[in-house]
């Protein structure tokens, strides 16, 4: 399939803010008529989100406030890619921090764009088995409780709407297709 008649380019590009993770960018684009644009987007060094499958069956969740929503969250372990840090390894280390999880196994599920209208994340799925606990190193401003769950009452969670976190929603999906044989891995 060709896209060319669809690609917007830029023209010039200016950033508007710059904090310690994130940049907001405005654009000057030029459309496939010719015509100008604006475009402002945040770039985002990309994230990791782990499917952490224990030995019973049960998923490891955290509840965790969310200062932008003002409110407390229930979600699967993630966290943002390290500059440079493969993906596996931001996983791994993220899981084992909030959580104090190591896992013996780690398959690649796949990735989602979560904000494709305003940012260029990314974030990798992965489910982690064969856990072994420990003890966790969150960071200083890191305070969250960790819990377990059934995939099977995660997925009631979004039905009833008590799970909206968009990358929760997206990996529970993946994971329940995955566990069910209906979609290989992609690593």
């Amino acid at each position: 399939m060709n896209d060319n008649d669809l690609t917007e380019t830029c023209i010039s590009s200016e950033i508007m803010a710059e904090g310690g993770m994130l940049t907001a960018r405005r654009d000057q684009v030029r459309l496939p008529s010719g015509a100008t644009s604006q475009r402002e987007y945040v770039l985002h060094p990309g994230a990791v989100v782990i499917v952490a499958l224990l030995d019973n069956g049960n998923l490891v969740l955290e509840r965790q406030f969310r200062y932008p929503l003002n409110r407390v969250f229930t979600e699967l372990p993630a966290g943002k890619i390290d500059h440079g840090e493969d993906p596996l390894l931001t996983g791994q280390r993220e899981l084992l921090e909030e959580t104090g999880y190591s896992a013996n196994e780690w398959v690649y599920l796949g990735l989602q764009h979560p904000c494709i209208g305003y940012s260029n994340e990314v974030i990798h799925i992965y489910l982690a088995r064969g856990l072994v606990a420990g003890a966790h190193n969150r960071d200083e401003d890191e305070v969250l409780h960790v819990i377990e769950a059934s995939l099977e009452d995660c997925l009631g969670m979004v039905q009833r709407g008590e799970i909206t976190d968009g990358k929760t929603i997206v990996a529970l999906f993946w994971a329940e297709k995955y566990l069910q044989g209906a979609w290989p891995s992609r690593s």
